[in-house]
């Protein structure tokens, strides 16, 4: 890891560093400052005009301060001479509560008090589209069940290699690629690591498969329900708790059901807990309500939740555990925001644990078949507006998120759906001009 970043331009001929922080919306922001400068922006971070960016501040805020984390440089493998780097934003000399990466690393240290070290691992899924964003890139990706295709994925070799080779590079741990189940979208794997290493490198993730896509004549969206008919962007989050050291899995034990310990059972419960206030995070965006309440899709199936259900080995449901110490959180999409997706979820667990929720009843039906006779599960919000409501109303999970962040984020979310429910869209006019 870096710790001085003048050092490392030096040793590795970098000239530019992004230094960059996520807002509230899930914007990247950055400054490009040259390696000259870089030492008094490592001490005293680059300014930003807050308000500019989807943040609850105003114009008469005083500058916040991106002061650049040296140990998540990362090299741009696709220009080497610039490096990007995340940023914790400061104000007035205390942490921007209301920041995303800020209020992961509150989390991160308040499990880390209870002797838990959280580590997860990220599906993020996108599509290659046209530059305008109206269509798919590939023309012959049209199969009815595109999942897997070999054909589809070796048409765009290029752009997937290209992004598995940056990440080889960078030493994440790469591991598959493959085409989606929607026409022109595809999904890469890389090993799951610590809570924050996870997000920056999500992050980074987004940022790179956007360039390169851009790099090849095409356009990359994680948009969660980009194209009317298709599956849309899923980001399934796998998490695990490990001990102090880092090395013991403290949600595996061979005795429990599915191989589930106690603790984890218990973390689990936590997410049942708090589902219908939690998809206020994991499904951020007004789209994300036509993914997990989405019709059936082309393929046959939306691989989306729409109820508060657990199981095993099983897709259908909102939760899976697909094997021993770990559990498979289904309900995030591509418009997750990177740190706050993890926040989330720590913080839903953390409660769990010292609460010892029980996350109820376990499932094992094909909930896409069989979901209607599920009696008592609660069903996830139809809406964005719902999930604020929820959201608002869970009152414990505000505030371990923190009340300055649940306040801006409820405040600027708001602002969001008043605006979308005043747009007015083609739909009203072919259902209503002729009444």
């Amino acid at each position: 890891m870096a710790t001085d970043l003048a050092e490392f331009a030096r040793a590795k001929n970098v000239k530019y560093f992004m230094i960059s922080y996520t807002d509230l919306f899930s914007g990247q922001r950055a400054k490009l400052v040259p390696a000259q400068a870089i030492s008094d922006m490592q001490k005293d971070g680059a300014g930003f005009a807050g308000f500019a960016t989807w943040l609850d501040l105003t114009p008469a805020h005083p500058d916040m301060l991106a002061v650049p984390d040296p140990d998540s440089v990362i090299q741009l493998p696709w220009k080497p001479e610039v490096a990007w780097v995340a940023a914790n934003c400061i104000m007035d000399d205390k942490e921007v509560d209301q920041a995303p990466r800020n209020t992961l690393k509150r989390l991160i240290a308040e499990a880390a008090s209870d002797g838990m070290h959280v580590k997860t691992g990220v599906e993020a899924e996108f599509f290659l589209i046209s530059p305008d964003g109206k269509t798919i890139s590939d023309e012959y990706d049209t199969a009815s069940k595109p999942c897997y295709d070999q054909q589809a994925v070796m048409r765009r070799y290029d752009v997937i290699t290209e992004i598995c080779d940056h990440m080889l590079a960078l030493g994440w741990g790469a591991y598959q690629n493959d085409h989606e189940d929607a026409n022109g979208q595809f999904e890469m794997n890389w090993a799951f690591d610590d809570a924050l290493a996870t997000a920056d490198k999500h992050s980074f993730f987004k940022f790179m498969v956007k360039s390169i896509a851009e790099k090849h004549g095409l356009r990359a969206t994680f948009m969660p329900k980009p194209f009317q008919g298709l599956t849309g962007n899923g980001c399934h989050a796998h998490i695990s708790v490990w001990d102090k050291s880092g090395k013991t899995n403290v949600f595996a034990d061979k005795t429990m059901e599915l191989g589930l310990s106690a603790k984890g059972r218990s973390f689990l419960g936590g997410i049942m807990k708090h589902a219908s206030a939690l998809a206020a995070i994991t499904n951020p965006t007004v789209n994300s309500y036509k993914r997990i309440n989405a019709p059936r899709t082309i393929s046959g199936a939306t691989w989306a939740p729409n109820t508060v259900t657990w199981t095993g080995n099983n897709r259908t449901h909102m939760v899976r555990v697909p094997g021993p110490g770990r559990f498979e959180l289904r309900l995030p999409d591509g418009a997750a925001n990177p740190y706050l997706l993890q926040a989330v979820i720590i913080a839903a667990g953390l409660d769990g644990i010292r609460s010892k929720a029980d996350p109820g009843k376990r499932y094992d039906i094909d909930m896409y078949q069989h979901g209607h006779t599920v009696k008592g599960a609660p069903k996830l919000p139809l809406n964005l507006l719902d999930a604020l409501r929820e959201f608002d109303k869970d009152k414990s999970l505000k505030a371990a998120l923190g009340e300055e962040f649940s306040s801006a984020y409820l405040k600027l979310k708001h602002q969001e759906w008043n605006s979308y429910a005043s747009h007015f869209t083609q739909w009203e006019r072919d259902h209503t001009l002729d009444i």
